[in-house]
């Protein structure tokens, strides 16, 4: 070869380098505008939460039960379904003033009636407006039938649609849906959750409806569009290492051979560049790549830890309304194979043992029995009190967080998950299980994304203060980028930038 041609041929490492910053430049131009969009919505995530009816929220808001209504039992209840398996839920309350057993089953969600004993197989538009009016107490404006919309697109919603959407004459405007086909109340969202949700979770998520009903092409998109935009924001955090000089500084003095717009860009970058590196990796790890870092949980857990019959005992109705006097709800589980009944909405959970209808309070030999028995082949190496939160049980404090209760019990065993099962020692039931997986998953995710980090958790205003700060951050890198990438696209003399040389 020529001297001469070998002198025109760049070295790979001078290519590299230009390739890198092509890169970095085109992923800008591209999705900065997603990055500021992602800080800005998070922000507002941590103060208005995702639509959602839990238990908590069911409970709360329930009428207590009308015992002298109450003329079928659980187990008369339970067998008008003839289901060949226990429920995974059985619960009974109040709905528009009428007791009402509810199942989750195998087939789905069922309803029967605690007054008449007839299943439930539909409720028309008339019952849906009493069952959302008395919920709220408030009269109705408006009843639609919808399949989906933005609050209930979720796989975990197509199961229970379509539904009743009733917008109600309520100071906060809300929206209730009740179950077309059980009359079950399955959301609720209000004018406040909706507006602030349009600037928070649902550009966070790119959770819109047209997009989210349909789960892979949606989870798809998440994940190419933080996985391109982790990778640029490397290339970039590296530029920006490459390109400053702390012991030989510029002419002007700087760190930085760049001037305006670019010079914050850079800056700003090497100091909030991980921050947003591992909040973009830890988004695009929650999409569960190459089926992420969860746990490969045991299914069998939950149904050997409570061996349950595929009916229920009978109960006297009334020592069960003595019992449960005031309670806006009863549930009906088994626990180590023994029918219970746990009364819920009247202060602390109350346990009764189902074939006598006396109080009882599992001791800890007991529970660790069951435990040892849903977890064969497995050791018992470990069981702990947890009085006190710690690294892996604790509670943010943000209104998208269930509050885990305490005191816990956590059994840990030796099997190949080293999984970890946290029980409630006041009524035996399984709260969870967590295996190595899971605990990687605690830091890679929830610590990396949330920050929800052990000495921040210590003072809950102190997490807010560092997110606000490092969140600051990066929309400066991002905003900044929008503006160069704006210049690079429309380049103008006056506002190109000028290396410092």
């Amino acid at each position: 070869m020529p001297v001469s041609e070998a002198r025109r041929r760049p070295a790979p490492g001078r290519v590299a380098r230009r390739w890198l910053y092509i890169f970095h430049r085109w992923t800008g131009i591209v999705l900065c505008l997603f990055f500021a969009i992602w800080f800005l919505s998070g922000l507002v995530m941590l103060y208005v939460s995702f639509p959602s009816f839990r238990a908590g929220e069911r409970v709360a808001t329930a009428a207590p039960i009308d015992w002298g209504q109450v003329h079928v039992g659980p187990g008369q209840a339970l067998a008008r379904l003839n289901e060949t398996q226990f429920p995974t839920e059985m619960r009974l309350g109040m709905t528009a003033g009428e007791p009402v057993y509810r199942f989750v089953t195998q087939a789905g969600r069922r309803a029967v009636s605690a007054k008449t004993g007839g299943e439930i197989h539909g409720v028309d538009a008339s019952r849906a407006r009493q069952i959302a009016g008395m919920l709220v107490g408030a009269p109705a404006l408006s009843v639609d039938l919808v399949d989906h919309d933005q609050w209930v697109v979720t796989r975990s919603y197509k199961a229970m649609a379509p539904f009743w959407r009733v917008r109600l004459a309520d100071a906060a405007a809300t929206d209730v849906y009740v179950s077309q086909k059980t009359g079950e109340v399955v959301q609720n969202t209000t004018a406040h959750e909706r507006f602030w949700n349009w600037l928070g979770a649902v550009p966070h998520w790119i959770y819109f409806e047209a997009l989210r009903v349909f789960q892979e092409p949606w989870r798809q998109t998440v994940l190419w569009t933080s996985g391109i935009g982790m990778l640029g924001a490397v290339a970039g955090f590296w530029i920006g290492w490459m390109r400053v000089r702390l012991a030989r500084r510029y002419k002007s003095g700087s760190v930085s051979p760049y001037r305006g717009w670019m010079k914050w860009h850079h800056v700003i970058g090497l100091f909030g560049g991980v921050f947003l590196i591992g909040w973009v990796f830890s988004g695009w790890l929650s999409m569960s790549p190459w089926g992420g870092l969860g746990d490969k949980r045991r299914a069998d857990v939950a149904s050997l830890y409570t061996d349950a019959r595929s009916g229920f005992p009978a109960t006297d109705n009334a020592t069960l309304a003595r019992a449960a006097q005031g309670a806006r709800e009863v549930r009906f589980a088994y626990l180590g194979g023994d029918p219970i009944i746990s009364i819920w909405g009247r202060g602390p959970t109350a346990l009764l043992d189902a074939k006598s209808g006396n109080a009882m309070v599992p001791d800890q030999a007991h529970i660790v029995a069951i435990a040892q028995r849903a977890m064969p082949g497995a050791r018992l190496t470990e069981v702990d009190r947890l009085e006190q939160p710690d690294r892996y049980w604790y509670s943010t404090g943000d209104l998208r967080d269930d509050s885990r209760p305490l005191p816990i019990l956590r059994l840990k065993f030796d099997d190949p998950a080293r999984t970890w099962l946290h029980i409630d020692p006041a009524t035996g039931a399984l709260l969870g299980q967590l295996g190595s997986g899971g605990r990687s998953h605690r830091w890679l995710f929830n610590a990396l994304h949330s920050l929800d980090l052990p000495w921040l958790l210590i003072w809950p205003p102190a997490r807010h203060i560092f997110i606000w700060f490092l969140s600051c951050a990066g929309v400066v890198i991002s905003l900044s980028g929008i503006v160069i990438g704006w210049r690079r696209l429309f380049p103008h003399k006056k506002t190109t930038a000028r290396m410092v040389a």
